[in-house]
């Protein structure tokens, strides 16, 4: 295959790379963002004002929203067979129409069923426009420069909440939940649907549907999809995953718990925000030092131990902050962990099947974290107890990534 030389002035890192896959770089920067920002992050902040408006219970409703994550998880695997096969231009764009829709569905619904099927529908959506689908993309095209086009998305898309928390308060106090939700979907039409279709575009080489031997396209992933280490991979990160999302949702309970009022709380909670973006930052330097075994256990067991620290830290405040803000570091550490685990051990060419595979169980263990986290209290009697559990959940998870190294038949070329 022949090499594509970088183009004169381009940064460096992004190695051997096309004008066109830069372009689509920013554009996923704009629409990731965008839509965990219309899909996921606007949803808390306007529930009460559904339930507000409608009367329908907030419970029932957060129920619904966690079902639409694990449509999404489930879609996971059938999304990244489409992705190896037509590229992530067509995916996506079918992915932000099909949101959009879901979206203005939403805005209308005027019964609790139809507003549960809009959300079902959002959740199909978001298997095509959160992470996974990027993260594909970027790693089909950026090849040895993927850590830091990674970084850059992850870095960008982590400001979500930052953007779209305070504009759906805003649409929401001014045209209620059902116009702000109108509004989130024509920005979905405006911004996501023609930065997909227009920008997508670098060029794609389809995973070849058949072997040599005239299998089918299942043939070539399924002794790694069987293997001890993709399966280790896959409850090392479940694991992670879980703990790390409860931790987020259940931090201010515990602070709560510990005597720290709201305003506090809510303070460590955004200083845990701003170490995901250092974490994302520090992922470099600990790429280029570390082997992927060792790398993925010690920011589990990183992960593991700042959620023992949240437990155990009750005073002074700056200990709190500073607890809270090596946990953003670790969460964000594994973010990146969870995009490159599968390319550093079986490489670029069955990327988008293996990572889709993957994903679906860390996509249950995301949905299911905020239930579980506040589920817990009532058997272990309190959220520190909750947190030293997911701590130890967390330890677990390390203890699972020692055994991800791949066997010589599973190996990357």
């Amino acid at each position: 295959m022949r090499r594509r030389l970088a183009a004169p002035g381009a940064p460096p890192w992004l190695g051997d790379v096309e004008p066109r896959a830069r372009r689509a770089l920013a554009a996923l920067c704009v629409t990731v963002t965008t839509s965990y920002g219309t899909l996921y992050y606007s949803f808390p902040v306007l529930a009460p004002m559904a339930r507000a408006d409608t009367g329908w219970s907030l419970v029932q409703m957060t129920a619904v929203f966690s079902a639409a994550q694990v449509v999404a998880g489930l879609g996971g695997a059938p999304v990244g067979r489409w992705l190896e096969s037509s590229g992530p231009r067509v995916v996506m764009t079918t992915a932000a129409v099909l949101g959009a829709a879901a979206a203005g569905a939403i805005a209308v619904a005027p019964t609790m069923a139809t507003f549960t099927l809009a959300w079902l529908v959002a959740g199909v959506a978001m298997s095509g426009l959160f992470y996974p689908p990027a993260f594909a993309a970027i790693t089909h095209w950026f090849g040895a420069g993927r850590v830091r086009a990674l970084t850059v998305l992850t870095m960008v898309a982590g400001l979500a909440s930052t953007i779209f928390a305070p504009l759906a308060d805003a649409l929401g106090s001014a045209l209620g939940w059902r116009g702000a939700y109108a509004v989130l979907a024509l920005v979905l039409v405006a911004v996501v649907v023609p930065l997909h279709a227009c920008a997508l575009t670098p060029a794609w080489r389809s995973a070849p549907t058949t072997t040599a031997a005239g299998r089918g396209a299942t043939g070539p992933v399924g002794p790694v999809v069987a293997s001890r280490s993709y399966l280790a991979l896959t409850l090392a990160l479940s694991l992670g995953a879980f703990g790390v999302y409860a931790v987020i949702v259940n931090l201010v309970p515990l602070l709560d718990a510990h005597g720290i009022d709201a305003t506090t709380a809510a303070w460590a909670l955004g200083v845990g925000g701003v170490g995901q973006v250092l974490g994302r930052l520090v992922y470099g330097p600990l790429q280029r030092r570390t082997g992927p075994l060792w790398r993925l256990v010690l920011v589990l067991a990183a992960c593991a131990a700042t959620t023992g620290l949240l437990a155990a830290v009750t005073a002074p405040v700056a200990a709190v902050m500073t607890v809270s803000l090596l946990a953003g570091v670790a969460r964000g550490i594994f973010t990146l962990v969870q995009a490159t685990a599968v390319f550093d051990r079986w490489g670029a060419e069955r990327y988008a099947t293996l990572n889709g595979i993957l994903h679906t169980p860390l996509m249950l263990a995301i949905a299911l974290a905020p239930w579980a986290g506040s589920a817990l209290t009532a058997p272990l009697g309190s959220y520190p107890a909750v947190f030293v559990a997911l701590a130890g959940i967390g330890a677990l998870g390390a203890a699972a990534g020692v055994f991800t190294r791949p066997g010589r038949r599973t190996a990357r070329p």
